[in-house]
């Protein structure tokens, strides 16, 4: 290593590492595959001749490029494109070789499925015969899918319906397609359609319930009609286990069997208060249940997923318990299930091959990533020197006030015993979790001598279904509260400082930062939010329609409906029980905290001349540009260190050693 790449501080080293996602490969042509890497600085689309070796970025965008997918065949690239991280755009396609030399090197790829105006993606299916379904969703139009057959000139629509939905799945054959919806109203727990797609024939017809077979499939039958042109479907299957249920629970499609003419799908279902998998006969509906014990006969305690390997005679299992993860093989026609050789950590994803191999993407808290192979080798690792690694992650187990909270915990090497300061990471989503896995965000507080405590609170997945679905109605509030138990701990304990204590975290966790240093103003030293919900109301009436859905779900309405509930779980209500300074960042971009929001924050903050500072960037909800991550982080720990010591000099958090804080009460 060089002087000069010496002199890089590892935290910064850790960002500028280049790595690698796990390569998704076409299914008829398995030597074909597709990654992305920010070997270029700027995470974009990757293809990957397996056969020659060859590596060629596809795509090259200011601000990056992440979603896209092969054809079956490998012959081209679909990719999206949305103007600088707003996620609102159209499907794009480019040969797996390359676009032609003679090319204008300024002229975009071509539309994939040309006529379909721009909107944020609802999925996308390509079929092995070139059959396409495209899913969209606009404030307008709610969720529409639209078809198009090979050779035809457009697509045409085959659904429609005002609440979130999307793509599931197209079967090997290509005459059924799976949809994932909420038609019910229930964002949370969604349900699944199967419908027979027509050889073709059109017909022109107002949007029609889902029992009838002349149009769309969705909406109600008094809705308003339509002029456009609807491909024949019809509806040969429902699973919904929502509607008429005073417990909800939710299905979600994982594939059809990779053969041509079979009708099992493979589904995810929480009937016994957690995800396994199963299979449904969609022709039949006969469901055949999966009894996934190890060999020692023990069922598999955590949430568990699952795809088909190819031939469909076997199931490649991932199983996700307290904050980590494993792999097995399930053989259907013994029901074996075998563990797959998988170190202590995180898979990222995981992918069952041809040959009988199984790749997955792999890393701890304390080793980066690198994409492996259950025959022992490395498959594929990016390009260049691999980033320092950082410390272990401790388990931690608090009793909450609505059960037993789980939170992860990493000491500082050579800073003594503590008490240390401390940053409270908040995860995103909020349905997702904290896992022990590689991030270099945490690994740069524990460079700078802080302790890190993440905390998958009320909300969080991978704990079951009812710890997910107690977040409702007192939003916010409710993770708080797991928030302040472990806070309490932490302190009690002796491995955080009270006076030098960091609430912060991104998206969620932005949102949670922000109301929690309003809610609980006695327990914090300083706040430091990225892309944060910040006036809920005006939120709600910003975002992108996908996350109007969810709201309305966990609230219970609309803020029409149930403005005092969405004015409870706001940080704007709280802004002038804040008494700590606070740093904000934002997307101007950003479809899912938009920037209007927070400027009505910023504005009050102003008003009450609340100590803060605020880094607006030309992106969306993050960025994918690795300096720009290292320039917020940079500005985020030398906020912190500027405004941390004054913080506990006079005496911010010292008196919330009992963790009280308001716990989460209005």
């Amino acid at each position: 290593m060089s002087e000069e790449k010496s002199a890089v501080p590892a935290w910064e080293q850790r960002f500028r590492a280049a790595r690698v996602s796990l390569p998704d490969w076409a299914e008829d042509a398995p030597d074909r595959a597709l990654y992305v890497s920010n070997a270029t600085g700027t995470y974009e689309v990757y293809a990957w001749d397996r056969v020659t070796g060859t590596h060629r970025q596809v795509t090259d965008r200011p601000n990056g490029t992440t979603d896209a997918e092969l054809s079956p065949d490998g012959a081209w690239v679909w990719w999206f494109d949305d103007h600088d991280g707003d996620e609102f755009g159209v499907w794009r396609r480019q040969p797996f070789a390359g676009r032609s030399a003679d090319r204008d090197a300024d002229t975009p790829d071509e539309e994939a499925v040309p006529g379909l105006a721009p909107s944020y993606s609802a999925g996308l299916a390509l079929g092995r015969d070139g059959t396409v379904v495209v899913g969209r969703s606009t404030d307008e139009d709610g969720t529409t899918l639209h078809l198009r057959r090979p050779g035809a000139a457009e697509a045409v629509e085959i659904y429609r319906h005002a609440e979130y939905g999307g793509v599931g799945d197209l079967s090997y054959d290509g005459t059924l397609l799976a949809i994932d919806h909420t038609e019910h109203g229930d964002a949370m727990h969604s349900a699944i359609r199967i419908v027979r797609l027509s050889d073709g024939a059109t017909a022109t017809s107002g949007t029609t319930g889902s029992a009838d077979t002349t149009g769309t499939t969705g909406e109600p039958a008094d809705t308003a009609e339509t002029a456009e042109t609807v491909e024949r479907v019809e509806t040969v299957a429902e699973l919904d286990e929502v509607t008429g249920r005073d417990e909800p629970r939710g299905v979600a499609c994982l594939g059809f069997a990779p053969v041509d003419g079979d009708t099992r799908l493979l589904v995810a279902h929480q009937r016994t208060g957690r995800w396994e998998p199963m299979i449904w006969d969609v022709a039949t509906g006969a469901e055949t249940a999966l009894p996934l014990r190890d060999e020692q006969g023990r069922e598999l305690p955590g949430d568990v997923s699952a795809q088909w390997c190819p031939g469909a005679e076997a199931l490649l299992v991932e199983h996700e318990y307290e904050a980590r993860s494993e792999l097995f093989s399930y053989t259907l026609a013994d029901g074996r299930l075998t563990r797959l050789d998988t170190p202590r950590g995180t898979v990222g994803g995981a992918t069952a091959r041809p040959d009988g191999t199984v790749e997955y993407l792999w890393s701890s808290a304390a080793e980066p990533s690198a994409v492996r192979s259950t025959a022992g080798t490395v498959v594929l690792r990016a390009p260049g020197s691999v980033p320092p690694g950082s410390v272990p992650v401790e388990d931690v187990w608090v009793d909450g006030p609505g059960g037993r909270v789980h939170a992860l915990v990493q000491r500082p090497t050579g800073a003594g015993e503590g008490p240390f300061p401390t940053v409270f990471e908040i995860h995103g989503g909020p349905t997702h979790h904290d896992s022990d896995s590689f991030a270099a965000g945490p690994a740069a507080w524990l460079d700078h001598g802080f302790a890190v405590v993440r905390v998958n609170y009320r909300g969080s997945t991978g704990y079951g279904q009812a710890w997910t679905d107690a977040l409702h109605e007192r939003v916010g509030l409710i993770e708080l509260e797991d928030i302040a138990a472990v806070r309490e701990w932490a302190v009690a304990g002796g491995l955080a400082d009270p006076r030098r204590l960091v609430l912060t975290g991104g998206s969620w966790g932005g949102y949670l930062t922000l109301l929690g240093i309003g809610v609980q103003p006695d327990s914090w030293s300083l706040g430091v939010a990225a892309v944060p919900v910040a006036d809920y109301h005006t939120a709600y009436a910003d975002e992108m329609e996908a996350l109007k859905s969810l709201d309305r779900t966990l609230f219970g309405g609309t803020p029409e409906e149930v403005p005092e509930r969405f004015t409870a779980s706001s940080p704007l209500s709280y802004v002038e029980q804040v008494r700590v300074p606070v740093y904000i960042s934002a997307g101007v971009n950003d479809p899912r905290c938009p920037i209007r929001q927070i400027e009505n924050y910023v504005e009050r903050l102003e008003q009450l001349g609340k100590p803060h500072e605020v880094y607006r960037y030309d992106a969306g909800h993050g960025s994918l540009v690795v300096e720009e991550r290292i320039k917020q982080l940079r500005l985020e720990i030398d906020f912190v260190r500027r405004h941390l010591d004054a913080a506990s000099e006079t005496g911010a958090g010292a008196g919330a050693d009992s963790g009280a804080g308001g716990g989460g009460s209005v």
